[in-house]
């Protein structure tokens, strides 16, 4: 084989494992308030009985009909991935094959402990959670959700979007593999920026005036914020809320295996003389180095990067990541489960 036919096999082979499969079994999702089930065309119909589109303006900077009609059509590219179709056949797929897939949010809640469930006349329906734009050569993926009006501020996208994210994080087969999970927000709308700031998202860019603002008569910046899968933490993520991982859930298990080997890490890093011998080749090199340069005190931001902090961020904030706390690294996300957590509740 020539230089040439053999670097073009290597790219198809790198095309081959980016690609996104040609159907998909969406999971159902386990939450302590709600659980997920794969989305029908039958529960938009639900939607509307819920006045999920109430105020979209504010939430999603989108007119109520226009993310009605956004939100019909996730849906229908979600069943279409599931069906095996591809999006040039699905009469609703994506120009450039980005899939879909549309959970529907029910829950078994009584919050006004009258004995009977708080969505019983919309069987148990309160809104839809979406993972959208999932691009297979990026692996990237935006994540949005609505609920009903009345079951908006209970803490119910608090339980279900850190599961959702646990799931498009997981490697294959468990998860989608994505490397990138984003969301893009109004700036009016603060309440929807802290949470998901609190689950680990932190902003990345600002598209100015891209929204138009119905209230105020004027436009809107809109903010993107996003978390890698070397950021993420999903334990912290849920809890930051109180809640709990759920062990059955699809791509728990991955991240529990990967904390309890960065936790022995961690442990083998702290015994006396523990990793001496893995940098005596770099202090060799280096040592002359050392020897001539006083020492220096570190930074903020190097404390910050190496792990080493003077101030208690995480104590501070329940917030899992603050600004300072982006990590300028790639350091796998599971290399940070665990860190500052109480020890009483490592086993939850």
């Amino acid at each position: 084989m020539t230089e040439t036919n053999e670097t073009l096999s290597l790219a198809t082979d790198a095309q081959l494992t980016r690609d996104l499969p040609h159907s998909i079994v969406i999971p159902p999702i386990t939450g302590e308030m709600v659980h997920l089930r794969p989305a029908t065309v039958e529960d938009l119909l639900r939607l509307d009985e819920l006045d999920a589109f109430y105020g979209a303006s504010k939430i999603t900077g989108k007119d109520a009909a226009t993310e009605r009609a956004v939100v019909h059509t996730w849906v229908r590219r979600s069943q279409a991935w599931e069906a095996g179709q591809a999006p040039a056949e699905s009469g609703v797929g994506d120009p450039e094959s980005r899939r879909t897939i549309a959970w529907t949010v029910l829950t078994d809640a009584d919050h006004d402990d009258d004995g009977m469930i708080d969505a019983a006349p919309t069987d148990n329906v309160i809104g839809m959670i979406f993972l959208i734009d999932i691009d297979g050569w990026s692996r990237s993926a935006r994540i949005q959700i609505i609920l009903g009006k009345d079951y908006r501020g209970r803490g119910y996208s608090r339980d279900a979007m850190p599961r959702v994210m646990t799931y498009g994080f997981a490697p294959e087969p468990a998860g989608l593999g994505m490397h990138r999970i984003w969301v893009s927000v109004p700036e009016m709308n603060t309440r929807s920026i802290s949470v998901y700031q609190s689950l680990g998202f932190v902003p990345s860019g600002t598209s100015r005036d891209a929204l138009w603002d119905v209230e105020n008569n004027k436009y809107q910046d809109l903010i993107v914020m996003d978390t890698l899968v070397d950021e993420y933490d999903p334990i912290r993520s849920l809890d930051a809320f109180g809640m709990h991982l759920i062990e059955d859930n699809p791509g728990v298990k991955e991240a529990l295996s990967a904390r309890e080997h960065s936790m022995a890490i961690q442990q083998r890093v702290a015994e006396p003389g523990a990793g001496e011998q893995s940098t005596a080749a770099d202090e060799s090199e280096t040592s002359s180095e050392i020897a001539e340069a006083p020492a220096q005190p570190q930074s903020t931001s190097e404390q910050a990067t190496t792990g080493t902090h003077t101030r208690s961020t995480d104590e501070e904030s329940n917030w899992p990541y603050g600004q300072a706390d982006r990590k300028s690294s790639k350091e796998a996300w599971w290399r940070t489960l665990g860190r500052g957590r109480k020890r009483d509740t490592e086993g939850e």
